[in-house]
């Protein structure tokens, strides 16, 4: 009886949502994921069939929502995609690992004790011996804390060995925002830090609690095809050799050199911390890399404003997954992407439908598909150093990533902790629909940093990533954490990521009508929101403010 009174309650809610804005279909929903994370589609790698079949769909329903193209101008008119020249890498044939501890030599596997990249530095051929390894901490160089974990090491010629996170992750206190984590403990920024250094190579010490996830995660989205934006200059910003590698590995090397891994890691977590080699360890290698220059789409469609067309609302999402990889133990090697991220882009396509059959608003809204985030935001970065529509009159961004396929929840989060208007937004507006925000209870994964909403951000443009709520109306916050941290743990980045008949979606159905209210109303406003006064994206906003009015 009482499930039937909630049943009968959440309907009368969604009634009452209807009345005063669209109605958002979680059969529609379902059918868009179950589409797009099908076998048929591959799993979505850039440059492949997948991409071809995941485009057509995409422009396919948009223009049946009623919207118009809003890409590349093609002779003299707008395209339904942004072509986005990509850097393609893939290693060839064997990864030759051998590890020398000047006794014996020891064969090391790909994907088993490391995950190696394929080398984006413009290299064609990887072939090194007997580079000697450095503990260089977390690889931190961060002059306004007075931080400096190299100390004037030369890292010529050798392999940075660097933790993953933050120096004050695990303690919760210090200079790094506690365990909210900074850029520097992103793995991008490690990579980044030793290329600029010089480094022949990097590895970053893998461990579950401050990486956010397992082995599994590290070796099926390293051991894959890269790609990257294409640069001018790839060796400032890739060393030669970028991997990942396991801890109990690390720390019996560690042993071998006569260190202490865990009382060295502790020393790291200090300003006093300096490298330290590995004496006597040494790694050898050899792997083949093609290397390409190959084109992706982002996919954007528009709705054009009635009164100020050149102002823009985004709304984003990215539509590629990992592709076809590596086979799990089941043998299946097409890691679909149901939720990650089917379903941030059949929200994209619901919001599109109901401004497609709303009166055009004041201001532009744009449905943006990006591609190859799970290659670092690339098409989200094009997009931002490529913008179709200018940057400093773009209103905000409002992404979304990895949504719940399941029932209604009574809060709603977004990734990281950045304090800016369009939170206070969601905010404001979410008591219309019952949802409290929750800020995010993982801050020490990272994952400002890790959506395409962090590509405009560093642009200075205010952009939130929008999460699904953890406190289920139908089992409370034990049945949503459960949830979140099986799919965590089962299911992301592996092929077992599908799309499941047993998905409700009612809880996307219902948050769609908060993201379409705050959408609509900047769309239909002259307000230009911004960042918090000490956010570190406020400066970039307030460089642009003459182009506003």
């Amino acid at each position: 009886m009482k499930k039937t009174m909630l049943v009968l309650s959440l309907m009368a809610a969604f009634a009452a949502h209807a009345a005063t804005g669209p109605e958002f279909d979680a059969k529609r929903l379902s059918q868009d994921v179950k589409v797009l994370s099908s076998d048929e589609f591959e799993g979505r790698g850039p440059n492949t069939a997948g991409e071809t079949k995941t485009v057509d769909y995409l422009v396919e329903q948009f223009k049946a929502a009623g919207l118009q193209p809003g890409g590349d101008l093609v002779k003299g008119k707008r395209g339904w995609t942004q072509n986005v020249p990509l850097g393609r890498f893939e290693i060839q044939g064997p990864v030759t690992l051998t590890l020398n501890d000047g006794k014996a030599s020891q064969a090391l596997k790909q994907g088993d004790d490391l995950a190696v990249r394929a080398a984006m530095n413009g290299s064609k051929l990887i072939d090194f011996k007997n580079a000697p390894l450095v503990f260089v901490g977390y690889g931190v160089t961060a002059p306004e804390r007075h931080w400096d974990d190299f100390k004037g090491q030369d890292l010529k010629g050798k392999l940075a060995v660097v933790l993953i996170n933050d120096p004050d992750f695990e303690t919760g206190e210090g200079d790094f925002g506690g365990k909210a984590m900074t850029y520097y403990g992103r793995w991008t920024y490690k990579y980044e830090e030793m290329a600029r250094r010089g480094a022949l190579g990097t590895l970053i010490v893998h461990e579950t609690a401050p990486a956010a996830y397992g082995w599994n995660t590290v070796k099926n989205s390293n051991t894959n095809v890269m790609y990257d934006i294409v640069r001018k200059k790839p060796g400032a910003v890739h060393a030669p050799m970028e991997a990942w590698i396991q801890r109990d590995l690390t720390v019996d090397l560690f042993k071998r050199a006569g260190l202490d891994f865990e009382a060295l890691k502790k020393q790291a977590q200090t300003r006093d911390f300096k490298p330290v080699e590995l004496k006597g360890i040494t790694l050898s290698a050899k792997y083949a890399v093609d290397a390409q220059v190959i084109n992706s789409k982002n996919v954007v469609a528009r709705v054009v404003g009635a009164k100020a067309p050149n102002e823009t609302v985004i709304y984003s999402g990215h539509w590629d997954h990992l592709g076809i990889g590596l086979p799990d133990a089941k043998g299946d090697k097409i890691y679909n992407g149901a939720i990650d991220n089917g379903t941030g882009i059949a929200a994209l396509l619901e919001l599109a439908r109901a401004y497609g059959k709303a009166p055009a608003p004041a201001r532009s809204v744009v449905f943006l598909a990006v591609t190859a985030e799970e290659k670092g935001l690339l098409g989200s970065e094009y997009y931002a150093s490529n913008p179709v529509y200018p940057l400093a009159t773009t209103v905000g961004v409002i992404n979304m990533d990895a949504l719940s396929a399941r029932g209604v929840a009574r809060d709603f989060t977004i990734s990281g902790s950045a304090k800016l208007d369009l939170l206070d937004r969601l905010i404001a507006k979410g008591k219309d629909w019952d949802l409290s925000y929750t800020p995010d209870p993982t801050p020490e994964a990272g994952h400002f940093f890790r959506s395409d909403h962090f590509s405009f951000a560093k642009k200075g443009v205010p952009a939130v990533s929008f999460g699904s709520g953890n406190d289920w109306v139908e089992g409370g916050l034990a049945a949503g954490r459960k949830s979140k941290q099986d799919y965590v743990t089962a299911n992301y980045h592996q092929p077992s990521d599908e799309w499941s008949a047993d998905w409700s979606f009612a809880g996307m159905a219902h948050d769609l009508g908060l993201l379409y209210a705050v959408g609509r109303d900047l769309a239909d406003s002259r307000d230009w929101p911004n960042w918090a006064k000490d956010a570190e994206f406020r400066a970039a906003r307030d460089a642009s403010a003459a182009q506003r009015k």
